[in-house]
C-alpha cells in the first residue's frame, strides 16, 4: 500500500475531462504489424517486472492522507491494450490525427493508469505503438525506462513465454488505509527534519555558503526581470476536450555539434529552436512585439542514477522566458543559455530534493484543493517544454525495429502548448500537444522548430 508522493498526488488531483494528465509516447515501427494477441502476450510476460502496472489509485476518506496504490483485484490486460487501424495506406498525417484522438481521451481512473494501442495500416510497411501512462505514476526519465519493458535490444528476443499468474494482495480496509496514512504523516515529519539538519550542516562550509548565496541572489534578480517582462498571454486560455498533435525531427549529432560550437548544452539548443518556432507562431497571429517572451515551464529531473527504473516523480520545474521578440537567433540562444545556467546553480544550491520532501508535510486536503484550484487558467506560464534522453541504440518489439520515437506531454492550467523532446538512436524528435481550438496553427510551430535548428546550425 504505497502512498503517492506530493507531486504524484498533485498530478492525480489535476485530472479532469479537459485535463487528462497522462504522459505518453508514439513508437513508429517497421512492419509487418503483429497481431493484437502477440502484443498482448508480450505485455503479459513483462508486467510482472513492474507491479505498479497492475495497481490502481485509492483515495483516503475525508482526504486524511494522500491517495495510495493498491493491487487491482480484477485486472484484465485486454482493458489496457487496444487495436486501431488507419485507412491504408496511412500517412504521417493520419497517424498524427489518430494520436490526437487517443491522447485526448482520459484514462479510466478506477483501473491501473496506463494504455497501449497497436496501430496498423500505415504506409511503407510500418505500424505504431501509442503508450499512455498517468503522470502521477511516473516522470519522464523513469518513463523511458518503463517504456523499454516493451522493447528489446536484440530483434531475436521476442519476449515469448508463459505469463506469470496475477496474485493480487488483499484489498486494504478503510481503517487500515486511514491508520497507514496517519502513521506515514508522522514519519514524514521526522524524515524532513533529518533532511533539514543535513542541509544546515552543509551550510557550515564557507564555500558552500558563498555558492548558495550567489545562486539565490541570481534567482532574485531573475524574478525581478520576469516580473516586468511582457509575456505572450494570448497563448493562455481555457482548455477544451480535444487536442491537436504534431511532430518534427532532426539529427542528434547536429544538435550536439551546435551546442559544442556555441559552448552550451543540447538543452539550450532545444530551447533556442522552440523559441524560433514560437516566434513564427506569434508572428503568424500578428501578436509578435520586440520585447515579447513566452514564459515556459521546464521540468528538471533530480532523479539519481540509483533511482532509474523506479516509479514516482523526482522532478522540479523552472521558468524560462523564451525571447521570441528577439530577431537574432544567436542572441536568443545566449539569453536562454544564461537563464538555464542560473537555474542549474539555484537547483544545486537550494537542495531541490529537500524542498520536494517538504511536500510530505502539506495537509492532504489542502493539496487536493490546491490542485483543483489550479485547473483553471493561470497567467504565469504560456507553454511547457521537456527534454528526455532516450535509448541511444535501436530497440525492437516482437522482432521489429523501432524507427522513431515521439513524446507526448500533457497540457494543463491554461497552458495550451506542451512540447516533449525525445532522443533515440541518433535522432531527436519534438512531439507537440496542443489544445484543438486554442492552437489551430500547431503545424506552424512544428515547422518553425525545425527551421530554428537549421538557423542555429548555419550561424554557429
Amino acid at each position: 500500500m504505497d502512498r503517492l508522493g506530493p507531486i504524484d498526488a498533485t498530478f492525480y488531483h489535476l485530472e479532469s475531462p479537459t485535463t487528462p494528465m497522462h504522459v505518453g509516447s508514439v513508437s513508429v515501427m517497421e512492419g509487418p504489424a503483429p497481431r493484437y494477441e502477440e502484443l498482448t502476450g508480450l505485455l503479459a510476460t513483462k508486467l510482472p517486472l513492474v507491479r505498479r502496472y497492475r495497481q490502481r489509485v485509492r483515495t483516503v476518506p475525508l482526504a486524511l492522507g494522500r491517495p495510495v496504490w493498491v493491487d487491482d483485484q480484477d485486472f484484465r490486460i485486454d482493458q489496457h491494450v487496444h487495436h486501431a487501424t488507419v485507412v491504408a495506406p496511412g500517412g504521417d498525417e493520419h497517424l498524427r490525427d489518430l494520436v490526437a484522438r487517443v491522447v485526448e481521451q482520459p484514462l479510466d481512473m478506477t483501473r491501473p493508469l496506463w494504455e497501449v494501442w497497436l496501430v496498423d495500416g500505415l504506409e511503407d510497411d510500418r505500424w505504431a505503438i501509442i503508450a499512455k501512462v498517468h503522470h502521477c505514476m511516473v516522470d519522464g526519465i523513469a518513463g523511458t525506462d518503463l517504456l523499454q519493458l516493451i522493447f528489446d535490444r536484440e530483434p531475436e528476443a521476442t519476449g515469448a513465454g508463459e505469463p506469470e499468474p496475477w496474485v493480487p494482495g488483499p484489498e486494504p480496509s478503510i481503517a487500515a488505509v486511514i491508520a497507514r496514512s496517519v502513521r506515514d504523516t508522522v514519519a514524514d515529519a521526522g524524515h524532513h527534519t533529518v533532511r533539514q539538519v543535513g542541509a544546515l550542516r552543509d551550510l557550515a562550509s564557507p564555500a558552500e555558503w558563498v555558492r548558495r548565496t550567489d545562486a539565490v541572489s541570481a534567482a532574485i534578480l531573475d524574478l525581478t526581470r520576469q516580473a516586468t517582462a511582457q509575456t505572450a498571454s494570448g497563448l493562455n486560455g481555457p482548455l477544451g476536450r480535444r487536442r491537436r498533435w504534431a511532430w518534427t525531427a532532426t539529427d542528434l549529432p547536429t544538435v550536439r555539434r551546435i551546442a559544442r560550437r556555441l559552448e552550451g548544452s543540447s538543452n539550450d539548443v532545444v530551447l533556442g529552436a522552440i523559441t524560433a518556432g514560437l516566434r513564427d507562431l506569434l508572428a503568424g497571429r500578428d501578436e509578435l512585439t520586440d520585447r515579447l517572451v513566452v514564459r515556459t515551464l521546464v521540468p528538471v529531473s533530480v532523479r539519481r542514477r540509483s533511482e532509474r527504473g523506479q516509479v514516482g516523480n523526482r522532478i522540479t520545474t523552472v521558468l524560462v522566458d523564451l525571447p521570441v521578440g528577439e530577431p537574432d537567433p544567436l542572441a536568443r540562444f545566449g539569453t536562454v543559455q544564461r537563464q538555464m545556467d542560473d537555474h542549474k546553480r539555484l537547483v544545486l544550491a537550494a537542495d531541490a530534493r529537500t524542498m520536494l520532501s517538504a511536500g510530505d508535510l502539506v495537509a492532504p486536503a489542502l493539496l487536493t484543493l490546491g490542485a483543483r484550484a489550479t485547473r483553471s487558467a493561470q497567467p504565469i506560464a504560456q507553454a511547457v517544454a521537456t527534454n528526455v534522453p532516450g535509448p541511444p541504440r535501436p530497440l525492437y518489439a516482437l522482432g521489429r525495429r523501432m524507427i522513431s520515437l515521439y513524446a507526448h506531454v500533457p497540457i494543463a492550467m491554461g497552458c495550451r502548448l506542451a512540447i516533449g523532446v525525445f532522443s533515440y538512436a541518433g535522432r531527436m524528435t519534438f512531439g507537440i500537444n496542443a489544445d484543438h481550438h486554442g492552437v489551430p496553427d500547431v503545424d506552424v510551430l512544428a515547422t518553425g522548430v525545425r527551421r530554428g535548428i537549421e538557423e542555429l546550425e548555419v550561424r554557429s
